[in-house]
């Protein structure tokens, strides 16, 4: 269960990292609201997880999809520079989500 929650935890922290390209500055009151919401969950979610999983894991995979995540969103969607060293280091970074998790003995 303690995946699950990290899981969507990291996508909440893409979605939440996306939202502040949405809010301009925390002027625009519903994208806003909608990001700190999603800020909240997240970081609830996150927690639930640190109950069962090593922090340093729990966290890596946090960081790691939410970064991948929203890396790759800001490029198909937000028409940010696409280059082939953005894709190795996203790759990079999904290697290492990955290996925290074969190596977590959980």
């Amino acid at each position: 269960m303690a995946w699950i929650l990290l899981t969507v935890a990291g996508l909440l922290e893409i979605a939440w990292a996306i939202g502040l390209t949405y809010t301009e500055g925390f002027t625009r009151l519903w994208p806003s609201v909608l990001t700190v919401a999603g800020f909240a969950a997240s970081m609830v979610l996150l927690a639930q997880a640190a109950r069962t999983l090593p922090i340093g894991t729990a966290y890596g995979i946090w960081v790691g999809i939410g970064a991948a995540g929203a890396a790759v969103i800001g490029m198909l969607v937000l028409h940010e520079p696409v280059t082939a060293a953005r894709i190795f280091f996203i790759c990079l970074l999904l290697v290492a989500v990955v290996g925290l998790k074969a190596t977590s003995g959980h």
